[in-house]
């Protein structure tokens, strides 16, 4: 399955369900049908299993699934509803509850999913009636261990909405106090943006531990497998204005790994006020995310605007022991969206924090082209500098906070609020050679505190081309400043990279911007 696919149908299916099938009876309210023998259950289980089934070859279980469900049109899979009073703990003193997603269509990967009480796991059992289906009945008798796609998380503020889901792959996402869900998280990338083909590792299983009467934390287990590696994850997540997701990850290489992708954030960016190379949509900015923030090992704070580029690109910021990074959707106004569909300034921000020391690597950012926004183009994750191989264990330990507000933001400094390019040069002069011109808005830290007259200067660099007519200026309707300049490129077509700062004497005043710019062709630099 392609990024595309899956991507567009996990938005699809953020609250929908159903099956036709006859009625039949359970042992107990609720989704608590069982299939086999209880076993006990610990992640330290968890993590010998899956160190154990990377010695052994892997085993695809896509497609294993009776032909009613391989041949359902999209429609079909789409009238699909489970039964929300047959949630997992429906019945139960807890403020969570769990749905399922049925196998189908585009999941045809059976996935197990097991209930934890008191250290036993106990599989639950498929069952026809925790589905409805809006239709004919096309499925027939389907197999008690048939197994699920994923599932989603509800809690007790609003037991109609859902917070959480992992659905495909080894995707999922989660919302803020927003409620709007965007960009995706993954388990595991291998080998992003390399010449060969793109390795989605899957969670082939999850363990849900039922929560304490009171508890406001949920934990989930997870079995990853794929051709290259096997992992066991522990989620313990907790809603709140962010979504908080504690995750440990431990990792069994099966063969040498090319390129690792750690703690991977997948989003979109079609179009916005910094790149508007696919802008023929009445809305003016389409995007899920419009930056790539880090807080790099070094305590500098760094900002890179997304864009749409022509071909597909890839940057690494090499760093060591990350303090945090994550795709942010810092502009949440209305009016630059324009979207009463889908909502896009309500997505949330996805922020990773380590919480040990990851060493030496770099986090990795792959943008990829796309004409619309079913399509997520934007990946970035954490690449250790020394391989993953066979043999080994590797342990990862991070936080991953979902909403409209990262955890953490620079203190002292400002930070970028607005990127916006155009055609360069001055106004009512005639233009005698191209040039590209950067407006960059700046806000937040000791901006406010500065007198009128205050001396702050752009501090600009380039990697090629000249830079001229550069400014800094207060700006009063954000309370802060605009850095201004025109960047004159050669003629080559590669990319050039930007990087800016405002500071005033020696003191830094803002985050540090960075941009990477692709000249256009001769032939469309045109001077109007």
């Amino acid at each position: 399955m392609d990024r595309r696919t899956l991507i567009k149908t996990f938005v699809s299916l953020a609250g929908a369900q159903a099956l036709p099938l006859s009625v039949l009876l359970h042992s107990r309210p609720g989704l608590a049908a069982e299939v086999g023998d209880s076993r006990p259950f610990s992640y330290a289980w968890l993590k010998g299993h899956a160190r154990a089934l990377a010695g052994e070859p892997w085993v695809s279980k896509e497609g294993d699934l009776p032909g009613s469900l391989k041949d359902l049109s999209w429609d079909d899979y789409q009238a699909i509803r489970f039964r929300p009073e047959e949630a997992l703990w429906h019945n139960d003193d807890n403020a969570f509850q769990v749905q399922l997603f049925h196998l189908g269509l585009y999941f045809k990967s059976p996935v197990r999913i097991y209930e934890v009480e008191d250290g036993q796991a106990q599989e639950l059992a498929y069952k026809p009636k925790y589905f409805e289906y809006e239709g004919e009945q096309p499925l027939g008798t389907l197999p008690e261990d048939l197994g699920y796609a994923g599932f989603r998380v509800h809690f007790h503020t609003d037991y109609e909405r859902d917070l959480a889901a992992f659905l495909g792959a080894s995707y999922f996402r989660a919302v803020g106090s927003e409620m709007q869900y965007g960009l995706s998280a993954r388990g595991l990338a291998i080998d992003t943006a390399l010449d060969g083909e793109e390795e989605f590792p899957q969670f082939t299983a999850f363990w849900l531990e039922k929560p304490q009467p009171g508890s406001i934390h949920m934990v989930v287990y997870a079995l990853l497998d794929s051709p290259s590696v096997t992992g066991a994850y522990a989620f313990t997540l907790t809603p709140g204005r962010n979504m908080v997701m504690k995750v440990d990850a431990a990792l069994y290489p099966r063969k040498p790994i090319e390129r690792v992708g750690i703690a991977p954030l997948t989003s979109m960016y079609q179009t916005g006020e910094n790149d508007r190379r696919m802008a023929y949509d009445w809305r003016p900015e389409i995007h899920d995310s419009d930056g790539l923030a880090i807080f790099n090992g070094q305590g500098e704070w760094l900002w890179r605007p997304l864009v749409n580029p022509r071909s597909l690109r890839v940057n690494s910021f090499v760093d060591n022991n990350p303090r945090g990074f994550g795709l942010l959707q810092r502009d949440r106004r209305f009016a630059n969206y324009q979207d009463d569909g889908v909502f896009y300034n309500k997505r949330p921000s996805a922020w990773v924090k380590p919480r040990e020391d990851w060493g030496r690597g770099s986090i990795m950012l792959v943008e990829i082209p796309t004409k619309d926004e079913t399509f997520d183009n934007i990946v970035a994750f954490w690449n250790p500098e020394q391989p993953l191989e066979p043999g080994q264990e590797y342990l990862y330990a991070y936080t991953l906070s979902w909403g409209a507000e990262p955890p953490m933001e620079p203190e002292e400094l400002a930070t970028v609020q607005a990127t916006r390019t155009g055609l360069g040069g001055v106004v009512g002069q005639e233009r005698k050679y191209f040039s590209w011109r950067f407006a960059v808005d700046f806000a937040g830290g000791a901006l406010p505190l500065l007198a009128d007259d205050a001396d702050v200067k752009p501090v600009i660099t380039a990697s090629r081309g000249e830079v001229e007519i550069t400014s800094a200026r207060p700006l009063d309707s954000i309370d802060g400043y605009r850095a201004m300049f025109d960047l004159v490129p050669d003629d080559s077509l590669e990319p050039i990279d930007l990087r800016l700062q405002l500071v005033l004497d020696d003191q830094v005043l803002t985050e540090t911007w960075l941009y990477q710019y692709t000249p256009p062709p001769q032939e469309e630099r045109t001077l109007y």
